[in-house]
């Protein structure tokens, strides 16, 4: 029988690289392109996502709630009031990774199956507990990669726990490229990163200091139609969805570069 939703972990090597910022951004623009998606925090004691989503203040009953019958599955998602094609299930933020296990998980994606076509599980850091529970319902995965050795290293490993996991299909974003930097040879290029980790580049995102204005005031970089990164996210959701969208060219749209070509310095 022919899968009609699909669950996405997005996950990375080190913490700090953005996969929350990617799950937010992405999930809300499918949302907008009229899918019905679901974005689980499984970041128990940390949660996050809610704060990227301006949907703290709504959070009643979390995943441990769930998992214990505390509350029903339909009770703790919060749906966006603007956008109601997204929903969110939030974390728990005062109990502890060990107290969910990983069939556990699988179970609830399982159920959410059933309403929502695309269910992205904002994974942890690290590859203990946390991450394990994360990959266990996933078809797919996304690894959020920084252009920076360290990030790349601990990715190398994370892939492997991936493959071993059979999950169908692992993509790569490489996120906060900042081109300059790459032209001075201070940032891995996006090539070296794609060499080295050998899986399919589904997203490249620049650096943007819009992403924090963003993160403090919970409106996804998404919405911002002045932002780079925002619409790297955006192409991101529309090649999730089957669109065959080309990557941004981050050099051609630097600032600088545009004033360049209006001064025909460049």
């Amino acid at each position: 029988m022919e899968q009609k939703s699909v669950a996405i972990t997005v996950t990375s090597g080190k913490g700090g690289v953005g996969k929350s910022t990617t799950v937010a951004s992405v999930g809300l623009a499918l949302a907008q392109l009229g899918r019905q998606v679901c974005v689980m925090d499984t970041d128990i004691g940390l949660r996050k996502l809610d704060l990227m989503l301006g949907l703290e203040n709504r959070i009643v009953y979390d995943l441990v709630d769930v998992v214990e019958g505390t509350s029903k599955l339909r009770q703790s998602l919060v749906r966006h009031k603007e956008y109601p094609n997204l929903a969110l299930l939030p974390a728990a933020q005062t109990r502890y990774k060990e107290e969910v296990t990983p069939a556990q998980v699988k179970q609830l994606v399982d159920d959410l199956r059933n309403e929502f076509e695309f269910i992205f599980i904002d994974s942890p850091a690290g590859i203990e507990g946390g991450f394990r529970n994360a990959i266990a319902p996933a078809d797919r995965a996304i690894l959020v990669v920084n252009p920076e050795i360290p990030s790349v290293r601990d990715s190398d490993r994370v892939i492997g726990l991936l493959e071993s996991a059979d999950l169908a299909q692992i993509d790569l974003i490489v996120n906060r490229v900042q081109p300059g930097m790459v032209k001075d040879g201070d940032m891995l290029s996006v090539e070296r990163v794609q060499n080295h980790l050998a899986i399919n580049l589904l997203g490249i995102v620049p650096e943007d200091r819009r992403i924090i204005r963003s993160s403090n005031t919970g409106e996804p970089v998404v919405l911002d139609g002045k932002s780079l990164a925002g619409r790297a996210f955006n192409n991101i959701a529309r090649r999730i969805n089957g669109e065959n969208v080309p990557y941004l060219d981050l050099e051609e749209s630097s600032l600088i570069n545009r004033i360049k070509r209006i001064f025909h310095i460049a």
